[in-house]
């Protein structure tokens, strides 16, 4: 039973992080319909302020929230949100890796495995050669995990939820322990499916594994509505019907007023189960009812059918309500079969991902300068075409570079390159592209209007003709030329690029070290 769940951590960053960190902090606790009603302020605030960081990390506690409310709809509208913002705006491997494995989860839980599987791939790949240490790793490792459970993929749940608690570093009991409830939560589903298909000794040994970390943080007093709802049904599953009778005594019409209804859930299973086992059938089937109606995906839905199922074998011996256990049964046993398919899927689109990652690492070889890691002139020659209208090219030249060679060797003038080369990525964002396209030639292609792009370049120039060269070399000095050209509406890239280079050498003859433009 793929339950929406104790929502995966993120570190909230940004200018106003505190805003993110407490809906985050309401969404770990189960406090999902507080969680949008802080959201709503929170986003509100960091638009007006122009934090779109924190105001990412807010969304997407929002969309925890509304997972866990069933609104998996809204939920993905989001997901596919971020996605596109992480698509266009690349951040660390491990944040990227989370927000795919998050879309992953909701896909899942909306029924489309196969596009959930490959954005699972997606982030394994990320994973596998993100660094293994810090909150960004343990959060993207604790989504990967529940994109996986949604699959039903028990193990690799498991795997990735150790994997990041092994590489916490974080004091805060908050975060450990909501990360060591949701495994708990995992490993009560994945028991609860194994007992389905006849596995009850791998069943009881999770609960009895699930028991402790739940009793252990409770007892610590942390404040989780879905971790006492676990905790119930794990009573009512080991017989210890007073504690789960109480637990659901206190916390379900809190839980029902309050609209938790992946708590009320919970808490109806272990309510139904403990009236099963005092054989109070008529009571037992109304709360698994209940729990039905609150069910969200097919998976939850056929586990109170089941439940149903076995009350009715109690309740009304016979060989009617018999056939109707046995038929489910069967379904039971067919979907767990269907877990090695997914498997089979996973590992498949994994390898296409190797395979397009590999082709983007072949390409992005075939475009790069070895030197510099800038483009080079075969990515020059891509993009000129395409710059659109409005837009600029800035042709730049190292001043006297041949100097610089012969006078202090071409080991420095390379380094003069690659310092070149640094100052042009610190100056590009994810809509501008830097080339050396030959020699000591580079160009910056700049998606702003001809006002900015001159900021861009003097800011460019006088960082290069202000930094101390002489550590490189003794007496070195270098200085920059430039000429800037805006690209006319409809106007080839090869007359764009002969108005930028004419300017070019209009600033070197006007005495270099300057920039020519309009």
């Amino acid at each position: 039973m793929p339950m929406n769940r104790l929502p995966v951590l993120v570190s909230p960053y940004g200018a106003f992080a505190n805003l993110a960190l407490h809906v985050h902090d309401l969404t770990i606790r189960g406090h999902h319909t507080e969680t949008l009603l802080a959201a709503d302020e929170a986003e509100a605030i960091t638009l007006v302020l122009g934090d779109r960081r924190t105001h990412r990390v807010s969304r997407l506690g929002r969309m925890y929230a509304l997972s866990a409310l069933g609104r998996l709809d809204e939920a993905l509208v989001i997901a596919e949100e971020l996605t596109g913002e992480r698509t266009a705006v690349r951040g660390p491997r491990a944040t990227d890796a989370k927000i795919l494995a998050d879309t992953a989860e909701v896909l899942i839980n909306l029924g489309r495995i196969d596009d959930g599987l490959h954005y699972v791939a997606r982030a394994m790949a990320l994973l596998d050669v993100a660094p293994r240490k810090g909150l960004r790793y343990f959060s993207a490792m604790s989504s990967l995990g529940e994109a996986a459970r949604g699959a039903e993929l028990f193990e690799l749940a498991d795997d990735a939820m150790r994997r990041g608690l092994e590489s916490f570093e974080s004091p805060d009991d908050l975060y450990r322990s909501a990360a060591e409830l949701t495994q708990a939560e995992l490993w009560v589903e994945w028991a609860l499916r194994l007992a389905q298909v006849g596995r009850g000794e791998e069943a009881a040994a999770l609960i009895d594994k699930s028991v402790a970390v739940l009793e252990f943080w409770i007892d610590q007093g942390i404040d989780s509505p879905v971790g006492v709802a676990v905790l119930a049904v794990c009573h009512a599953r080991t017989g210890r019907l007073a504690e789960a009778l109480g637990l659901v005594a206190e916390l379900l019409p809190r839980m029902r007023d309050a609209g938790q209804q992946h708590e009320a859930r919970l808490l109806h299973l272990a309510h139904g189960m403990a009236l099963r086992a005092t054989g109070e059938w008529r009571a037992a089937r109304r709360e698994f009812r209940a729990g039905l109606e609150l069910a969200v995906l097919r998976s939850q839905r056929l586990l109170f059918q089941y439940e149903l199922a076995m009350t009715a074998v109690l309740e009304f011996p016979g060989d009617a309500t018999q056939a109707v256990l046995e038929s489910l049964r069967s379904h039971v046993e067919a979907l767990w079969q269907l877990r090695l398919d997914r498997r089979t899927m996973l590992r498949q689109a994994y390898r296409r991902v190797e395979l397009e990652a590999a082709r983007t690492t072949a390409d992005l070889a075939a475009t790069s300068d070895a030197l510099t890691g800038l483009g080079n002139r075969r990515m020059f020659d891509r993009r000129i075409d395409t710059v659109a209208d409005g837009g600029c090219l800035l042709l730049i030249d190292v001043d006297r570079f041949k100097d610089i060679n012969d006078h202090f060797s071409h080991g420095v003038g390379d380094r003069v390159l690659g310092e070149i080369a640094a100052v042009l990525r610190a100056h590009c964002r994810h809509d501008k592209v830097a080339i050396r396209f030959g020699g000591d030639e580079f160009a910056l292609f700049l998606t702003t209007g001809e006002d900015q792009a001159r900021q861009i370049a003097e800011r460019i120039r006088r960082v290069i003709s202000a930094r101390d060269w002489s550590t490189v070399a003794p007496g070195l000095t270098v200085t920059l030329s430039m000429g800037l050209a805006a690209c006319r509406s409809g106007e080839p890239g090869r007359d764009l690029y002969d108005r930028a280079d004419a300017r070019l050498y209009t600033a070197k003859r006007a005495g270099r070290n300057q920039l020519a433009a309009a």
